[in-house]
């Protein structure tokens, strides 16, 4: 035990001298060293992006940021707020923070930037509607017909870039619609036909598609003269446009095209193309 107290001791000595000789450069050499771990951690902490995008694309939109923006920048985290385009450009109204805005129409887009929300859009997408009902389609639907009489039809409300898709298909057909329920989001409509609760739902071809086989496709005429566009963009008051900008070429490189191809979704019009 004696030997030992004597080791410490002397140990303690010998750091004491150290401390000593090295003075203030000892403190410099701290600082550096602290700034230098602050840089790296600062470098390393990654960039929070928020992306409002339109409920049809909440397959498509995550996976495009787990595999193509990745590629490009893996240092960029994407919360993502799917919802009905009208509802997300109302929040924005509201001061929700949002860094990059994709809708399911023009019409909702438009309203964003006349609102001075957003930056100028471009398309990237396109979709159309088609009629879904569940499995076995238990109540003989054949279409936006008479088969449709005392059934429960689901559609997305006004507003809502399908509820105004809806619209626009019903006065190209002719006919008056008797929806049980509208919905402010597509997927909403979906879910309700996958579930049985509704006998028949107008949805977009992607959701259709997404449905998988929950559900079965009635072909409606001239569903694909009514098509939406969608146009994405960055906010104004996005906090770090650069890594929102990153987010928006990789939807529209040649991989975030593929994607978006995958889950159904067409190319953009020619006229939007411009």
């Amino acid at each position: 035990m004696k030997y030992s107290k004597e080791i410490v001791a002397l140990a303690a000595a010998s750091l004491l001298a150290l401390a000593a000789c090295s003075g203030g450069n000892g403190a410099s050499a701290e600082k550096t060293a602290a700034a230098a771990a602050s840089a790296s951690t600062e470098a390393a902490a990654p960039v929070e992006l928020n992306v409002f995008a339109a409920a049809s694309l909440n397959k498509a939109f995550p996976e495009i940021a787990d595999t193509v923006l990745k590629e490009s920048d893996p240092n960029i985290k994407v919360t993502f707020n799917f919802q009905g385009s009208s509802t997300l450009v109302d929040q924005m109204k509201e001061g929700a923070p949002a860094d990059v805005f994709a809708s399911a129409d023009q019409k909702n887009m438009t309203k964003a930037t006349d609102a001075k929300l957003v930056d100028t859009p471009k398309p990237f997408a396109s979709n159309f509607l088609t009629l879904i009902v569940p499995k076995g389609n238990p109540a003989k639907i054949t279409g936006l017909d008479s088969s449709l009489d005392g059934k429960k039809l689901v559609v997305c409300a006004q507003g809502v870039p399908c509820g105004n898709a809806t619209r626009q298909l019903a006065e190209k057909l002719g006919i008056t619609l008797n929806p049980v329920s509208e919905e402010q989001k597509v997927t909403d409509v979906r879910a309700k036909v996958e579930s049985g609760e509704a006998d028949a739902g107008l949805v977009y071809a992607t959701d259709a598609k997404a449905a998988g086989d929950k559900v079965e496709i009635v072909e409606i005429p001239r569903a694909n003269e009514v098509v939406n566009s969608y146009p994405i963009t960055v906010t104004i008051s996005a906090k770090n446009k650069e890594a929102g900008q990153k987010f928006i070429d990789a939807v529209l490189s040649e991989k975030g095209q593929a994607v978006l191809k995958k889950y159904g979704f067409s190319e953009p019009t020619s006229s939007d193309k411009g």
